[in-house]
């Protein structure tokens, strides 16, 4: 009986994890990231410049940033999970709507919008597959949840890759992300489904219960975590959001234009299980800077190397990392909040969303002054050297 009470709830773990990966493929590989495979098409159409593509994907984190506020004080009418399926077909039907070309301005609107969804939709989801996991003692499967972005990513980008040469327009290709996203989507529900029964919980796995008082005081390590997040958020946007720009401006690096995003979403399937041991091993805190001084690299090569072979070591780097810091920052704080991580989660990725929302514009400005991306790659890595800095003093709680 125990052993089958046991299998059950591995089983009911294991199909957490992978629903989560399905959510997070559909809210973060395609409604945020696949913005950045499709946006040299649209700048070869004409729909954008690489001045206001950095507007519009700064709408985007400006969304972002008000959803994570949201998401992390703001009452849940319907429960969390209500509210997250709600967010997780925003994602996906806005996705639809950027194939509707109708200027820049609403490019900005519907960005935004995507933006709102994606975080609200990231920090539920993410909560909810952290408590089910937790309660089974199965954190250790947390790592798939977080492969959904590599997937995502990777198999948006062969599919634009694929369409990209038949296809006359990028407004086919937004169509074709909205139908990706929409399959991914339907399969959540059945794998991920709503009020499971709750499973025992073991003194060994239990947190302390925490008061209503000391909910809302953070501790020091909170803090520098949630700083550190911003500075990451800013770190890795730039190059995340004009990796393929930086392949299109250049007849050599043509090939890169969709393959770069694809190794990046390649390489960040492995890394969320290489950081999280890693992290076992020499502790989160020294993980999470290791991870941000080898995404400071990346980020530095793909402006100081410009070559196929730069552009590549960029984006495996950049893959390698940005999600491994996102999942194993997460446990982190989970580990720093005790029973209740959703205000450090929120406020994580909220610092997230500031940092990314500045980033693209400020990029598009320097851009304009200097007609490349050097100056803003550089300031992205030193932002990320900061990270590091900040967390790489293993955490103790206050």
């Amino acid at each position: 009986m125990g052993t089958s009470t046991r299998g059950q709830k591995d089983k009911f773990a294991l199909l957490s994890a992978v629903g989560g990966c399905f959510a997070m493929a559909a809210i973060m590989g395609i409604g945020r990231f696949v913005y950045t495979p499709v946006l040299p098409f649209m700048l070869q159409d004409g729909s954008l410049n690489e001045v206001n593509a950095g507007f519009v994907a700064s709408s985007n984190y400006l969304g972002y940033l008000l959803g994570a506020l949201l998401a992390a004080r703001a009452p849940l009418p319907g429960g969390p999970y209500r509210i997250f399926i709600i967010a997780l077909a925003i994602s996906t039907l806005v996705t639809f709507l950027m194939a509707f070309s109708l200027g820049v301005y609403w490019y900005i609107i519907i960005r935004f919008i995507a933006g709102l969804a994606s975080a609200y939709a990231f920090v539920l989801v993410a909560n909810i597959v952290m408590q089910r996991l937790a309660e089974r003692q199965s954190l250790n499967l947390f790592p798939i949840h977080f492969t959904g972005v590599g997937f995502g990513i990777a198999g948006s980008s062969l599919m634009i890759e694929w369409l990209g040469s038949n296809l006359e327009t990028a407004s086919q290709l937004w169509l074709a992300s909205g139908f990706l996203s929409l399959a991914l989507s339907v399969c959540v529900p059945f794998l991920l489904p709503p009020e499971p029964q709750k499973a025992p919980v073991s003194a060994a796995s239990q947190t302390p219960e925490i008061t209503k008082a000391s909910a809302n005081k953070l501790t020091l390590s909170a803090w520098r975590l949630i700083i550190a997040y911003g500075c990451f958020g800013f770190g890795y946007v730039i190059t995340a959001t004009f990796l393929g720009a930086l392949a299109g401006s250049t007849p050599e690096l043509a090939p890169m234009k969709s393959m770069g995003w694809l190794l990046v979403g390649l390489a960040v399937i492995p890394s969320v299980f290489i950081w999280e041991r890693l992290a076992v091993r020499i502790g989160y805190g020294r993980a999470i800077a290791a991870a941000c001084t080898l995404e400071a690299v990346g980020v530095a090569l793909s402006v100081l190397v410009p070559t196929i072979a730069g552009l590549s070591g960029a984006a495996i780097l950049l893959g390698g990392t940005f999600v491994g810091i996102t999942s194993i920052g997460l446990i982190e704080a989970r580990r720093i909040a005790g029973s209740d991580p959703r205000q450090i989660v929120g406020l994580m990725t909220a610092a997230f969303g500031v940092g990314q929302m500045f980033g693209p514009s400020f990029a598009g400005y320097l851009y304009e002054l200097n007609g490349n991306f050097t100056a803003a790659s550089l300031a992205a890595a030193g932002a990320l050297i900061l990270a590091a800095l900040l967390t790489i003093k293993r955490f103790v709680p206050a």
